[in-house]
């Protein structure tokens, strides 16, 4: 597996950087739109932070990564088997093709089997794949419309239910959403656009000085990817870390009709 970029080791961009975290820390803000021009370290950052985020514990054998915690929102699979036994996984990072299709992202149900052999046999998909992970859309102004309804709406429910003939399966498909688009390729339909949570608007770095920064951190990193990776690792581990103190304790948070009036205005 190639070494990642640290996300750390980014320059500036301290918007986007924010934009992510808060994402990593609460998936159910509903993900995070970056719009910007080439070589704005969109996709470096994306993936970046995909590599930041702590192991999750899933229930052994599930295809989908089920939360052992949160039985009401297993699989069809999972509902059905005798033993959860726990197991810890990588998050995982999903990258969505610009070309990929409604099958393609929310799997498919081999009909003819149910009828010849009365099995249910399901295919995951892209959803399936990045359950409790980060799905990554690169151009996404450039995808289907019909496939990013499907992907937003998933997001918000987080379920996935394919039904066919009859015949149901449903599995968990809780993600981070980070959509990355280039505003002179096109943009999104107002109402697509209006269904990512956040978004972001960034440009490329004007000051000599960050510049260099950014030649010499890359010119590191090409040169010996893994000795670059070591030395902002204490970094890395200290972000992971707060995001994953985060995590447990954004339920905690309390607010005053004061600060919803803050973030209504």
């Amino acid at each position: 597996m190639p070494t990642i970029y640290p996300f750390t080791a980014i320059v500036g961009q301290e918007r986007m950087r924010r934009a992510l975290i808060l994402n990593a820390v609460s998936p159910r803000i509903g993900g995070v739109l970056i719009r910007g021009e080439r070589g704005t370290a969109k996709s470096t950052a994306a993936r970046a932070l995909a590599a930041l985020l702590p192991q999750v514990k899933v229930i052994s054998q599930c295809r989908f990564g089920c939360d052992p915690e949160r039985s009401h929102t297993w699989c069809t699979e999972c509902r059905e088997r005798e033993s959860q036994d726990v197991e810890l996984r990588t998050t995982p990072f999903v990258n969505l093709p610009v070309s990929a299709t409604e099958d393609r992202v929310v799997g498919t149900l081999d009909i003819e089997k149910a009828i010849q052999k009365g099995e249910r046999h399901f295919e995951p998909g892209v959803l399936a794949a990045a359950n409790r992970g980060l799905l990554y859309i690169d151009e996404v102004n450039l995808l289907d419309d019909h496939v990013v309804d499907l992907l937003l709406d998933s997001a918000a429910m987080g379920m996935n239910i394919v039904e066919r003939e009859g015949i149901s399966f449903s599995h968990p498909a809780r993600f981070i959403l980070v959509g990355t688009m280039n505003p002179e390729e096109g943009d999104l339909r107002p109402q697509l656009l209006d269904r990512f949570a956040l978004s972001v608007d960034i440009q490329g770095i004007r000051t000599p000085q960050d510049r260099v920064y950014i030649m010499e951190r890359n010119i590191a990193f090409e040169s010996d990817a893994e000795g670059f990776r070591q030395q902002w690792i204490d970094k890395e581990q200290e972000l992971s870390e707060q995001i994953e103190r985060a995590r447990q304790l954004v339920g905690k948070v309390k607010y005053t009709r004061r600060d919803l009036l803050s973030i209504a205005a």
